[in-house]
């Protein structure tokens, strides 16, 4: 399957020198977790210089660098990723999975002769993994077990740090040993928006360094077991916008499963080396 045919063909763009909050905005409307970022140059001609994910936002705002700071006050360029890994409209599904798993990113804009044709991203190339070639393979086969956990009464700074080091956008929470909630990228940053709107600024850098990942995690957690199909799997991905499961077997945590799981599996399945 080639990419024009699972892309996107109309990627949400946002101006370089808009804020936070207005990506934020932006994604919410419309349903996404990443924007092109555009520029219009001295020729008065739109050009692509970046792209801003909201796990990029919740980095940044939850360092301490910036912890001071209103989200209003940063401006989309501050927090983008500027050097772009771009994907050709003819390229194969598992081409394009396999510069995604390399480059750990989630998303390639589609460009042909410089102009921007569309996006795809690991959800659009997770359709594949509903393929018949993926019926025999199960979330105990594709899962990672070497998985980084918290504790509740960890502090969400300490969480942000280990993402940012593990390159993850999603930890297990564990309380005595059993799955007490998740913690996700895009959970930190509407809590730490969320935690400025109400926080006087003098108080906003401590406040924000004694916040606690059971304050923000997502509690009763969809789970899978280690015997469900990839196939069907995939299928929960896609219909509840979410980026991966915690693995069960015998009903205890065995791993966790996530699109970029998938991707590599896409990338296995596919022969692309």
């Amino acid at each position: 399957m080639i990419i024009k045919n699972l892309m996107s063909t109309d990627p949400v763009c946002i101006d370089k020198d808009q804020n936070v909050c207005d990506a934020l905005r932006l994604m919410g409307k419309r349903d996404v977790s990443r924007l092109i970022v555009i520029n219009t140059n001295s020729d008065h001609e739109k050009e692509m210089v970046g792209i801003v994910t909201e796990k990029d936002i919740a980095m940044k705002l939850g360092s301490s660098r910036y912890g001071n700071m209103a989200p209003s006050h940063f401006h989309v360029s501050t927090v983008m990723t500027p050097d772009l890994v771009t994907a050709d409209p003819d390229m194969d599904a598992g081409s394009a999975a396999s510069i995604m798993f390399e480059n750990n990113i989630g998303s390639l804009p589609v460009v042909d002769d410089d102009e921007l044709l569309g996006i795809v991203t690991k959800s659009d190339l997770l359709d594949v993994c509903r393929g018949k070639a993926y019926d025999k393979y199960t979330a105990g086969d594709v899962m990672s077990t070497e998985m980084i956990t918290v504790t509740p009464d960890e502090r969400l700074v300490h969480a942000r740090r280990m993402m940012i080091d593990a390159g993850i956008g999603r930890l297990p929470v564990m309380d005595n040993q059993e799955l007490a909630g998740i913690l996700t990228a895009s959970d930190m940053t509407r809590a730490v928006i969320n935690f400025r709107k109400l926080v006087p600024d003098r108080h906003k850098p401590s406040r924000i360094r004694n916040l606690l990942v059971g304050d923000v995690m997502k509690q009763n957690v969809e789970t899978v077991d280690a015997e469900t199909p990839v196939t069907e799997i995939a299928s929960m991905i896609l219909e509840k916008g979410y980026g991966g499961f915690p693995v069960t077997a015998e009903g205890e945590l065995a791993g966790i499963i996530t699109k970029t799981d998938l991707l590599d599996l896409i990338v296995e399945i596919e022969g692309v080396f």
